[in-house]
């Protein structure tokens, strides 16, 4: 799986650089979110603009990152959501448990106005 980690102090940026986030990837993800989400860890923000279909699983390790976000009171923000990403989380009525922003620097500047 590739990704890449950006982290300064309690923000942290994750990018998936994957075309599918599917059942091939999703337990390396979870993995890797539920390292990133401890306590000191204020805000994630995870940039998917490289992933263009997503399924069960992966919409279940996204859904694991934010409980423990809002479990360490903490914000996730979904990034450069694909249109046909983002119709899953339309058709599961998932959509309102996630605050989306099209891009890195607008979910930056919406943590910042909050």
């Amino acid at each position: 799986m590739r990704f890449s980690v950006d982290q300064d102090d309690e923000l942290v940026i994750f990018t998936l650089k994957e075309p599918l986030l599917d059942a091939s990837v999703a337990p390396d993800v979870k993995s890797e979110l539920l390292i990133i989400c401890q306590p000191h860890v204020k805000a994630l923000i995870i940039d998917l603009s490289m992933v263009q279909l997503c399924d069960s699983q992966g919409l279940s390790s996204l859904l694991l990152a934010n409980r423990q976000m809002n479990e360490n009171e903490g914000f996730l923000i979904l990034v450069g959501v694909q249109d046909q990403v983002r119709s899953l989380f339309e058709v599961s009525r998932l959509s309102e448990l996630f605050e989306f922003k099209p891009d890195v620097q607008s979910a930056v500047a919406w943590l910042s106005e909050g």
